[in-house]
């Protein structure tokens, strides 16, 4: 009695055998208030009828003979009338019946005056006089002499005999038949029920199976492949329990999703510490060699190697320094931590001051770094100190991958609802095949214009991460010995 096919089982039969106790019970009445209702409309006339056939009471005394005889003739018409006569007060003066069978002799007035008005919504019922217990329907009429009122003739219709002949009859044949209609009529539809609640538990027996599978499978990517099906299925039965099927579908591919997202975001973990355990050492396995040398041969180095060693070592602390930088922000880029402060400006402004930082860097290598777009027109809508790192980190890597004579190139230009920038250079150019993942961290080229890199593969990385805040997205086109150009735009105040 564990499952809930059993539970709804004995719910159901409790409330089908409920359900058939009161319609049976509610058919016995309605059926008696039936009958009864039509046997008073039928037979209302009867006590006016009688009184009219002969004067019952006169100046107060019974006519008990000829109550005798109207009583006969009214039990010949119909056996189970019952005749008594009343007076103005409703006590009984006198009946056909046999004297030990009456119990009361008082019958209330209130029904007989509401029937005699008129007015009466049938059945309506009053004493008994043969049965306290109980109340009949009945017929009435005034009796009256010389136009006054002497009593009523009350007529009891279904009396005692009524009574016997339908208890002889409660257990015949149509009685039978009624009754084991009845019976039939549950015991279907206890079935039907059950065949519907072992559709309805067989689905949820379904999901409960896939849900086992899934609780058990331990991320097999055959059983989830499955699961995922479910939420692709047409919704032909939408009701709940397809729905719910469906939403423990949606549910097995979300955890898929983030148990994928979680398998990657622990490979780069790993990778992470790789590449900045090797970032971080190598310059500081430089930093102390040299140190170490210094520290060794101070008494024997000339002033020149002196400061040629502490040259290097300074160069080695920046590059850390700057690594360490770099780190930090994209970690905090892709923790969403950085909430860029947007205000207006001029990009083009904002271009010359980066570009002037760089110009002592391009003269020594003699790299032309040219300037396009005047300053007109050129205000966005960003974060200034954000996109001032955009601009140098894209101007570091052109230099680095620009060669001895070539030539840097930013150009601004005002659209309808923002400003387009594009930084071109004439270097090295990336691969096609390594176009798609420029952008990702860690990732570097070694072909540099002196040959080698030391860039930690950050600076693009980052590019990217800013300008996501902004709702700017940068693309990169390169052809291999002609050159990179980077594209991307910034809003304007209106667009914002």
């Amino acid at each position: 009695m564990k499952t809930l096919f059993a539970k709804l089982s004995l719910a159901l039969l409790a409330i089908v055998v409920l359900t058939g106790s009161a319609f049976f019970l509610v058919e016995r009445y309605s059926t008696k208030n039936y009958y009864e209702e039509i046997t008073q409309r039928l037979n209302a006339s009867i006590a006016m009828y009688v009184t009219g056939e002969r004067q019952l009471i006169e100046d107060g005394r019974v006519n008990t003979q000829a109550l005798a005889l109207l009583g006969q003739q009214a039990m010949v018409i119909n056996p189970t009338v019952e005749i008594y006569l009343l007076d103005p007060q409703g006590k009984i003066l006198d009946h056909a019946m046999p004297p030990e069978s009456v119990q009361t002799d008082q019958v209330r007035l209130g029904p007989l005056l509401e029937l005699i008005s008129g007015n009466a919504q049938m059945p309506i019922r009053s004493t008994d006089p043969r049965n306290n217990a109980r109340e009949k329907v009945f017929s009435a009429h005034p009796v009256m002499y010389e136009d006054k009122l002497q009593g009523y003739l009350y007529a009891v219709l279904g009396g005692q005999k009524y009574d016997e002949l339908a208890d002889s009859i409660r257990d015949s044949y149509v009685q039978r038949v009624s009754f084991g209609a009845l019976i039939a009529i549950v015991i279907a539809a206890f079935l039907v029920g059950l065949l519907v609640f072992a559709l309805m538990t067989r689905r949820l027996s379904h999901l409960t199976q896939d849900v086992k599978r899934y609780t058990d499978a331990g991320f097999d990517p055959e059983v989830i492949t499955n699961l995922e099906q479910i939420d692709t299925m047409p919704p032909d039965n939408a009701d709940e329990i397809s729905q719910l099927h469906r939403a423990f579908g949606r549910m097995a591919n979300k955890i898929r999703e983030q148990f994928e997202h979680l398998k990657e975001t622990d490979r780069l973990r790993r990778e992470l510490v790789t590449n900045v355990s090797h970032d971080l050492r190598t310059p500081l396995a430089s930093m102390h060699g040299y140190v170490e040398t210094l520290l060794l041969k101070n008494h024997v180095l000339t002033t020149e190697e002196r400061l040629h060693y502490l040259k290097i070592t300074r160069k080695h602390t920046k590059r850390l320094g700057q690594l360490i930088g770099d780190l930090f922000d994209l970690a905090r880029l892709e923790s969403h931590s950085i909430h860029p402060q947007l205000e207006d400006f001029s990009l083009a402004e904002l271009l010359q001051d980066v570009a002037q930082d760089f110009e002592l860097e391009a003269e020594v290598k003699n790299i032309k770094l040219k300037l396009h777009g005047g300053q007109s027109a050129s205000v966005v809508y960003a974060d200034i100190g954000l996109i001032q790192r955009v601009l140098e980190n894209l101007i570091r890597n052109a230099l680095k991958f620009t060669p001895v004579g070539g030539e840097i190139s930013i150009d601004l230009t005002p659209q309808s609802d923002s400003i387009a920038v594009v930084v071109a250079d004439t270097g090295c150019g990336i691969a096609e095949d390594d176009l798609k993942r420029v952008f990702d961290r860690y990732y570097h080229t070694d072909q540099s214009a002196e040959g080698n890199s030391d860039a930690a593969g950050l600076g693009l990385a980052i590019v990217n991460k800013i300008l996501d805040l902004h709702g700017s997205r940068i693309t990169v086109s390169s052809v291999v010995n002609q050159g990179t150009r980077f594209e991307f735009d910034l809003p304007t105040r209106e667009t914002a």
